[in-house]
């Protein structure tokens, strides 16, 4: 069936996205839709059409509307999807985790661009680049994800969507509309605004959005540490602040697009802005990150189906160093590594060192095709590829002391090349069988330049005191006389049966094999100097790591099962989903047990930070996620509901019985709701048992239980909505279990120069506020 792109709004009103009008599709849609849809020729909608499988959970907009206010990190948007947790990291930089599998092990797009953080913390995922005032639509795949919509990763898929062009309807002269915003948040004194705009007539759009957000450090709900010093002379931290938790950030959008019948060019260009971005896991900060984005899509209507191209390009550039909540100076001309705070000094020199400078500079280019060509009613085919290059330099400039006199190459003239294909078949086999079936094959090709450390004549042998364990001519010599180019040849299989029991009932199986190749800083950064080391971990443990050219790519079997009971009016509905993953080739981590290189007791000590190096070994993960919703009471008062979600993950590595990193323990969220006319109320119950199965190689901090009270409230006018709210009503100090090891302040350059065994703090109690108006 053919529709025209304007026609589809209206088909999309009465059945929702389906796999026959695909995710792709619903883009266009919403791209094509207008507040007042008049003069639509009359659409034809047929029953059978398919519904999408497997399902995506999709962050509803009334749930982005209620949240927006609360938080200026987008990824804290995905936290009432079951299966999805929040791995901490900056204060917009959070990594999400889909059932114990983070960061890279999830494929996460932003207006379909697979975009990659460029730094050895991860400090720019990928949706640190939206803020959430301009995402859309977001959607999550947990486990077991169609081909279509996955490659080179083990985990989910995560799609996030920004603002989508709009027309003026048929017959109306032009469409002029915006939108403003504003947010202030209690703790931590975040405040920030957005702003939108569009004009449009019935074939050309053009928008434009621009939002900020800055923060200071926030405070915990009690003193969690014993000790106040920073490093830097005349500036110390209040027992209860958590340090290295500040941030600001600007994002613009311009966007312009074109619609002619059943075809929609569309242009976004995206710029960030983000002077300041503190972290308290990691030992370095965020002083300075920019990104230019450049994205062109088509999407096309024909009476085979729907075709789809898309083509981007990005850049990125990158500084960290120590924030003003870390000892900046270092060397004996600073008073040496072991003195409260670094005087100041100078100039740099052999002993003085001045910060610790780290630049990244990155690019990204990629080509996407897609085509969902009909089969018949019951049938739909989908095929596509993609090609992506990745180049990556990080380098850490001299500034005295021990990085001296040279410049550092972390990562030099770093490439990741992926060019994929797949296909997949999707049938309604009768009205109860649905199945879909897909396979994807993608090769993945990295490659490094050679390196060289500050002083390529530094050694073990015969150096002073600062200077031990400092390796970097062996290292580098034996990491640039190795082959280092590496091509992978990764194949993706994803199978599922949906049965509609009755009416009420629905039963899902599926299984899937997904594959990822190592990223850079996984197989390409080489030095076991514990400094250089500590610096690359984008796992926020306080440890340090090197790679291993010879690391293979990830290989993941997983089976899950989902039982879905629901009122035929979906008014009610509770869902349950176990699954069970095997990983072969899981990257973990092995201790650095060679004493000319590492210090001696980094090999047993069960109390300190310690040097990796990445792994591969065999791993396990299983769970349950579990959701529902339930109206309770309908009364003259308003309506009231109950909704929640509650998940349980376990991982562990089966070559050493150890646990696996940052694994969230049994966690819940229930939230009482109450509507009345334009009022939406909630009160929401979050808590977690303790987090004690943990990964000793890491010396992985354990958490203890928690329980905390949400309040929030919101009015709605035709033309402006007003949102209040208190976070941790009862001002609870209790420990984030994704959260990582406190190292926000301090003299944190050395691997064990500040405390051990600290976790990152939560946020105490914090009241907010926002408004926005419709013009």
């Amino acid at each position: 069936m053919k529709f025209r792109i304007n026609q589809m709004a209206a088909a999309i009103a009465v059945l929702g996205a389906s796999s026959m009008v695909p995710a792709a599709a619903a883009d266009g849609v919403a791209a094509a839709g207008s507040e007042q849809p008049t003069q639509l020729e009359p659409v034809v909608i047929e029953d059978t059409r398919l519904q999408p499988v497997p399902a995506a959970s999709q962050v509803e907009e009334e749930t982005l509307r209620a949240l927006r206010p609360a938080t200026s990190d987008t990824a804290s948007l995905l936290r009432d999807v079951p299966g999805v947790q929040l791995q901490g990291a900056g204060g917009v930089s959070s990594l999400p985790v889909i059932r114990g599998l983070a960061d890279d092990r999830n494929r996460i797009t932003v207006d379909g661009m697979d975009l990659i953080a460029s730094c050895p913390n991860h400090m720019n995922p990928p949706l640190s680049y939206l803020d959430p005032n301009g995402v859309s639509k977001l959607r999550v795949y947990p486990g077991v994800t169609p081909v279509s919509l996955g490659g080179d990763s083990i985990g989910g898929t995560i799609i996030a969507e920004s603002l989508a062009p709009r027309f003026a309807a048929p017959g109306q002269d032009l469409l002029a509309s915006g939108q403003v915003g504003a947010f202030y948040r209690s703790n931590g004194n975040a405040w920030g605004g957005n702003l939108s705009a569009v004009l449009a007539n019935e074939n050309l759009s053009a928008n434009f959005s621009a939002a900020t957000a800055k923060a200071d450090n926030y405070t915990a709900g009690g003193d969690f540490k014993n000790f106040t010093a920073t490093g830097n002379p005349g500036h110390t931290l209040a027992r209860d602040e958590v340090g290295s938790t500040a941030y600001e950030t600007h994002n613009y959008q311009f966007g312009l697009a074109y619609q002619q019948r059943d075809h929609l060019l569309e242009f976004k260009y995206a710029y960030q802005d983000m002077p300041e971005q503190l972290f308290p896991n990691q030992r370095m900060d965020m002083l300075g990150n920019t990104a230019n984005r450049f994205n062109l899509r088509y999407l096309g209507q024909y009476d085979w189906g729907q075709f789809e191209a898309r083509a981007y390009y990005e850049t990125v550039d990158h500084l960290m160093d120590f924030g003003p909540d870390k000892r900046f100076y270092y060397g004996m001309a600073s008073g040496g590594h072991n003195a409260v705070n670094g005087m100041p000094c100078s100039p740099i020199s052999a002993t003085c060192a001045a910060g610790m400078p780290m630049k990244t500079n990155s690019n990204t280019s990629g080509v996407t095709v897609r085509a969902d060509v009909n089969l018949g009613v019951n049938d739909l085919l989908r095929a596509g590829g993609l090609y992506q290059h990745y180049r990556l330099d990080d380098y850490w400039p001299p500034s005295g002391g021990g990085m001296w006199p040279l410049s550092f190459d972390n990562i030099n003239d770093g490439t990741r090349d992926r060019l994929g294909v797949f296909g997949e078949w999707e049938s309604r086999l009768d009205a109860q069988w649905t199945t879909l079936l897909g396979v994807r094959y993608e090769r993945v090709t990295t490659d490094a330049g050679p390196v060289q450390g500050y002083n390529p004549n530094i050694n073990f042998t015969g150096m002073p005191p600062m200077r031990m364990y400092n390796n970097q001519q062996a290292d580098a010599a034996a990491f640039n006389a190795q082959d280092r180019k590496r091509s992978d040849n990764n194949w993706d299989l994803t199978a599922l049966a949906r049965y509609a029991l009755d009416t009420q009932t629905d039963l899902e199986v599926a299984v899937a094999r997904k594959t990822r190749s190592p990223n850079l800083y996984e197989r390409y950064t080489w030095s076991t100097w514990s400094m250089a080391a500590a610096m690359n971990n984008f796992a926020g443990d306080g440890n340090g790591y090197y790679g291993d050219i010879d690391l293979d790519p990830e290989v993941a079997y997983t089976l899950s099962a989902s039982v879905d009971w629901h009122a035929t009016d979906r008014s009610w509905q509770l869902r349950a989903t176990p699954y069970y993953t095997r990983v072969k080739d899981y990257i973990d981590a092995i201790r650095c047990n060679n004493t000319t290189t590492c210090p001696p007791p980094n090999a047993t000590t069960t109390n300190q930070f310690v040097i990796l190096q990445y792994a591969n070994q065999s791993a396990e993960l299983y769970g349950i996620d579990v959701s529902g919703e339930l109206p309770l009471a309908r009364s003259d008062i308003g309506n009231f509901g109950l909704n929640g979600v509650l998940s349980y993950t376990y991982g562990k590595n089966r070559d050493t019985g150890d646990g696996l990193y940052n694994i969230m323990p049994f966690n819940a969220r229930l939230t009482l709701s109450h509507r009345y006319g334009g009022w939406d109320n909630a009160v929401e119950f979050v808590g977690a048992t303790s987090k004690d199965h943990l990964s000793d190689v890491r010396n992985e901090i354990g958490t203890a239980g928690y329980g905390l009270l949400n309040l929030r409230a919101s009015y709605s006018w035709k033309q402006a909505r007003l949102d209040v709210g208190v976070d941790n009503v009862f001002d609870r100090l209790y420990y984030l279990p994704l959260g990582g090891a406190y190292t926000g302040q301090g003299t944190t350059m050395m691997l064990n120069t500040i405390p051990w065994g600290i976790a990152v703090p939560g946020m105490g109690r914090s009241v907010y506020t926002g408004v926005s108006f419709k013009l």
